[in-house]
């Protein structure tokens, strides 16, 4: 039975096979508070990948995003500041100034950025997403759910890995005043490197966080929780739970046969079945004995068949965890008999049903 939460909304997936090791609510749209900074990051990674920003590159403080209230990381107004100075101001200090500088850097206005974020956490998959400033700030339309936040969060540590250290840095000081990062993951002994804290009277103590072990990634989304103490108590206990509770197991290499299954009129009688991706599940230490993997597939399969076509599917199941299904393909070309050929199967075939 899965473990129980007191967060109003949450989610636990490995991270490396996608498995989702509990979920609460999950889809409930909710306010993200600063935790949406995590887009406004994944932003300005992006416009960092595609030579639209360097981290050198000084952008202009406005008036509007100096007189900011909340979090800071306080710049001054009508200074420039350097954009690696900037990721550390948001992601290290939580500053709602430095959101605003990158965002009227790279949308023109606030305004416009946030929709370009809420475009962009579509094109991500984030169907239930929609931002409204870059900070977090209280407003009806800008909300998620703890799904989506943590499909950002994925992306963020996949598609960015050069910049993804930056979430794990446990105080930064600008304009000599030296703040610490929020995140309780960061001061714990199981992996703790990210990313993101949140909070506002609505929304509740929200965390979206992520800790590697062994191999193994864990991201984890809670949010509505009653303080920073109970964030941080649950946080860590859920995130231990994940690695004690559940296992990695491997089952099959990409292009590793899974089985050969019979060819209808083909030059081969035989044609193997294999994956296009290696296949490893995630599963609670416990019910490891009791995994099941089946292989549904019509047979013979009929010639011509080519490498890489959908044959059938590799079935996945165990106790108290939710059926994992995967695409079985050709792993080789196989042609279709010639007529004589195919004569002779039809002729054989014809004799063994009447002996039959």
């Amino acid at each position: 039975r899965a473990i129980e939460t007191t967060a109003r909304e949450a989610i636990l997936i490995d991270m490396s096979t996608g498995s989702v090791l509990l979920e609460r609510n999950p889809d409930d749209t909710m306010p993200t508070a600063s935790m949406s900074k995590i887009m406004t990051v994944y932003m300005v990674f992006e416009a960092l990948e595609q030579g639209r920003l360097s981290l050198d590159d000084m952008l202009p403080v406005s008036e509007y995003a100096w007189r900011k209230s909340g979090s800071k990381m306080f710049v001054e107004v009508n200074t420039t500041v350097r954009v690696e100075d900037l990721i550390r101001g948001i992601v290290v200090q939580s500053g709602n100034d430095a959101s605003i500088v990158v965002a009227e850097a790279l949308g023109g206005t606030e305004e416009e950025f946030a929709r370009q974020m809420t475009e962009r956490a579509r094109e991500l998959g984030m169907t239930n997403t929609s931002f409204r400033n870059s900070t977090g700030w209280p407003d009806p339309g800008h909300f998620s759910t703890a799904r989506d936040l943590a499909i950002l969060a994925q992306r963020i540590i996949s598609d960015f890995p050069q910049y993804y250290h930056y979430f794990a840095e446990l105080e930064f000081t600008f304009s000599d005043i030296k703040q610490g990062n929020r995140n309780p993951l960061l001061y714990r002994d199981f992996g703790g490197d990210g990313l993101k804290t949140g909070h506002t009277d609505e929304a509740g103590y929200g965390l979206t966080g992520s800790a590697q072990r062994d191999g193994r990634r864990l991201v984890l989304v809670l949010n509505g929780l009653e303080s920073v103490t109970v964030r941080a108590e649950e946080s860590a206990r859920l995130i231990s739970w994940g690695f004690r509770e559940f296992e990695n197991y491997d089952l099959f290499a990409a292009d590793e046969t899974v089985e050969a299954v019979q060819v209808w009129m083909g030059v081969e009688n035989t044609v193997p079945l294999v994956l296009a991706e290696d296949l490893a599940v995630t599963l609670r230490r416990a019910v490891r004995n009791d995994l099941e993997v089946t292989v549904r597939v019509d047979e013979p399969v009929a010639a011509p068949i080519a490498a890489g076509q959908a044959l059938g599917t590799l079935v996945v199941t165990a106790p108290d965890t939710p059926p994992r299904t995967v695409p079985l393909l050709a792993g080789a070309d196989i042609e279709r008999r010639g007529f004589f050929g195919r004569a002779v199967v039809a002729a054989g075939h014809l004799i063994y049903s009447a002996l039959n």
